[in-house]
């Protein structure tokens, strides 16, 4: 922390954040963020709203598996035109997060505002960051839109403007373990909600019939050995802070890492009929503490004898996921008999991104719960097998 540091910008005043989170998961994303030391927490459209000291915005950055991006506020300000935008972002002490030896990256979202375009406000914002550098030091950072070092968040919404600074870093879906992803993967936060809405808490042994890379066992993985979901992150956004505490941050990161747990051996569990498929889930696993203890084989959920007692989840292939056209009724059908004959005593909770084909199952759903994922309106669906 500099020694003249002063309170100067907007979460410094209010220490209030900012949650992105994938649309239809924001309750269940606010009660995770409570649980990792948010308060006041208002959930809003694809996003929560909280309260967090530094060590709560830490913990929650290296925490969740729910949110997506944690943004500090910096400035808000009534903006009917880009002149306006590129002047108040102009006026921003951004050698505050970083040198002109650093690369930066913008991300704008504009909604019923006389700024009609993001990528247009997006390209504002940028040009006043780099003019501000160039006036002020005669050199401007460059633009990197991968990976760059520090992320600025842009929002418009009926002329309201935010200018942000992404506290995580870059998405936090990426959590470092998936080198091998498959034929189109799970997203990591859909995932992680799946585990969630399931409740597993390890008090039965769980199974995915058809794991492909293994999202959705890395997430069960990291969920009962309390790994938090940025574990394997190099660096985030808020040690960009200007009131970044480098101690803090440390004590965070060491009382969470010391908080895992081990699996028992075989608690968690997996098939794929694809041999590059469970090659790939294996590698993965790798990547993550106690990923040793998952176990994985090649097999087709048909020639499985039985699964009895277990939490049993997947994500089938369907037609939109992997751009196939061929009838899978039949597949769906023999997924139904499947957990019907074989699986008494189990509760399934099946991911379908195509709702069209819940009704070929053939059992009766406990439940439904609109799931999103990759522009897919799906749904996640529970049976209890008695």
């Amino acid at each position: 922390m500099r020694a003249d540091w002063l309170p100067m910008f907007q979460y410094q005043t209010h220490h209030r954040f900012f949650a992105q989170v994938p649309e239809g998961i924001e309750e269940l994303a606010g009660r995770e963020l409570t649980e990792l030391g948010a308060e006041h927490v208002r959930t809003s459209y694809r996003g929560v709203y909280f309260d967090a000291a530094k060590a709560d915005l830490y913990r929650i950055n290296y925490g969740s598996r729910l949110a997506a991006r944690v943004l500090a506020p910096l400035i808000t300000f009534r903006c009917h035109s880009s002149d306006t935008l590129y002047k108040k972002s102009k006026g921003i002490s951004w050698e505050d997060f970083f040198t002109a030896d650093h690369t930066f990256a913008v991300f704008a979202n504009v909604a019923h505002s006389k700024i009609r375009h993001s990528q247009y406000a997006a390209l504002r914002l940028k040009d006043a960051v780099a003019d501000s550098f160039r006036e002020r030091f005669n050199k401007r950072p460059c633009v990197k839109k991968i990976e760059p070092d520090v992320w600025i968040g842009l929002y418009i919404e009926r002329d309201n403007a935010t200018i942000s600074l992404d506290t995580s870093g870059g998405s936090l879906h990426r959590r470092g373990y998936r080198e091998e992803g498959g034929d189109a993967p799970m997203q990591e936060i859909t995932a992680a909600a799946v585990i969630r809405l399931s409740e597993w808490d390890g008090s039965k042994p769980l199974y995915d019939l058809m794991c492909g890379s293994g999202t959705l066992l890395s997430e069960a993985l990291m969920a009962y050995c309390r790994i938090p979901g940025s574990y394997r992150r190099k660096r985030f956004g808020f040690q960009s802070l200007p009131d970044y505490d480098e101690p803090v941050w440390l004590a965070v990161r060491k009382e969470m890492d010391g908080a895992m747990r081990e699996p028992a051996d075989g608690l968690i569990s997996g098939s794929d009929l694809s041999d590059e498929a469970i090659a790939s889930a294996r590698k993965n696993m790798m990547d993550l503490p106690y990923g040793d203890r998952v176990h994985l084989k090649v097999a087709d959920f048909r020639s499985i004898a039985e699964l009895r007692d277990r939490v049993i989840l997947c994500n089938p292939p369907y037609g939109i996921r992997l751009d196939w056209d061929r009838d899978l009724g039949p597949f769906h059908r023999d997924l139904g008999d499947f957990l019907k004959q074989r699986c008494l005593g189990s509760s399934a909770f099946i991911y379908f991104g195509n709702r069209e084909w819940i009704g070929h199952v053939g059992l009766k759903p406990s439940w439904k719960k609109a799931l999103k994922s990759g522009g897919l309106d799906g749904r996640l669906v529970k049976y209890e097998i008695y």
